[in-house]
């Protein structure tokens, strides 16, 4: 992390509120992919982020390495979704975004709509783990970190939810 950021991470930890949004949204577009991988739709998506920025402000003298910042908050946020999710009773599923969506990122194709099919099939904990690997191309540390559940946990739960997911899709795996 570079001095700067973390000149900065210091300041917003003595509580300068504009340093720690100008850091926050020096990122917002990987927070905010992160928050659409579990919210499915960017006003829910946005939503949580609007609650992970209140619980960093409220929360950012607690963090001891300022290195960490990015992680830690992104595990903020990750915990944010599940709550809202939890609070909406909703499971976290892949829906089709309706035709006509102004945000052309999210066009959903056909063959992802196949494999969502049987995604939603699998526990959540599976889901998690593929969705961050395979969506957000996160490594196997960052989603530790986030999730926080050890290294080889996720492995595990990767190796089992695609051997889940190709047994529901029918694929052999030889």
């Amino acid at each position: 992390m570079e001095n700067e950021s973390i000149q900065m991470i210091k300041r917003a930890k003595m509580g300068d509120k504009e340093v720690l949004i100008e850091l926050i949204m020096s990122q917002k577009q990987d927070y905010y992919r992160l928050a659409y991988v579990f919210m499915k739709n960017q006003e829910d998506a946005l939503d949580a982020m609007e609650d992970m920025i209140l619980k960093v402000y409220e929360n950012i003298q607690r963090l001891n390495d300022a290195t960490a910042f990015y992680s830690w908050s992104k595990t903020i946020l990750v915990n944010c979704c599940k709550n809202n999710l939890r609070r909406k009773n909703r499971v976290i599923l892949i829906r089709n975004i309706p035709e006509g969506s102004h945000d052309d990122v999210f066009k959903v194709k056909d063959e992802q709509i196949d494999i969502e099919k049987h995604l939603i099939k699998l526990n959540q904990k599976y889901q998690e783990v593929l969705k961050l690997r395979y969506y957000l191309d996160m490594d196997y540390e960052t989603m530790s970190a986030i999730l926080k559940i050890p290294l080889g946990t996720v492995k595990s739960r990767i190796h089992t939810g695609l051997k889940k997911l190709k047994q529901s899709m029918g694929v052999s795996n030889g």
